[in-house]
């Protein structure tokens, strides 16, 4: 799903933000990455989102190379792509139905269909009784399930989320967690990164470390 072939990222001004670096992640596998603040975890999430682009080497996802990729083609790309973040970014003054709907209309989708997928991912969630509510109204642990159920409307091959735990305390982010894996279940290639290590350590998935840009070990999480 997710091939990395000696990929490197250099911002103007700066240091490598990712060196080299070389991974692997099989189609229906859920792996973490670990590491730092400013290892390289963000950014190399944001290679595989095409949000940007590596100065070298090669990303392959879903067999396409990301480096020849237009912008004409990207929606298209996205589209089979589910994205999270730590801040949400929902819109506040739309409803909760309207946040998750967004991805859909923007799609062309029917009304119906709209209607459908929108309750589909709000009751994977837990959520469908606050499809009428705004995301000021909600707790944390809640707006995250908003955007995860935002993430999963279009039904993507792959889900990437950035830190998706960290402004939650531990019980809320097993809660989280245990979406991911939900969905892992059931074929979604699933990529996160995070500093949770006694959450993932908790996990039997495969852990990515970075240092200074570069992948320094790989393993997996030895389960109690």
């Amino acid at each position: 799903m997710i091939l990395f072939d000696q990929v490197s990222k250099r911002y103007e001004g700066a240091n490598e933000a990712l060196s080299q670096v070389n991974f692997h992640l099989n189609p229906g596998e859920m792996a973490f990455l670990t590491g730092h603040s400013g290892a390289g975890k963000s950014t190399l999430l944001k290679l595989v989102a095409l949000i940007e682009r590596a100065s070298t080497g090669n990303v392959i996802v879903g067999g396409k190379n990301l480096n020849k990729i237009n912008r004409h083609t990207l929606p298209y790309m996205r589209r089979n792509m589910g994205i999270i973040f730590q801040d949400y970014q929902l819109l506040y003054d739309r409803t909760v139905y309207d946040n998750v709907a967004l991805p859909l209309i923007i799609s062309g989708f029917s009304a119906r269909e709209v209607k459908n997928r929108v309750h589909a991912a709000l009751d994977k969630v837990g959520l469908l009784r606050f499809e009428k509510k705004y995301p000021l109204t909600l707790s944390g642990g809640e707006q995250q399930r908003v955007s995860i159920a935002r993430a999963v409307v279009n039904k993507p091959a792959l889900l990437l989320a950035d830190e998706p735990t960290g402004n939650l305390d531990p019980d809320l982010s097993y809660e989280i967690m245990k979406l991911f894996l939900a969905f892992n279940q059931v074929g979604v290639t699933v990529l996160i990164a995070t500093h949770d290590i006694p959450l993932i350590n908790k996990l039997d998935k495969r852990i990515i470390h970075l240092e200074q840009g570069r992948i320094s070990h790989t393993a997996r999480a030895q389960t109690a």
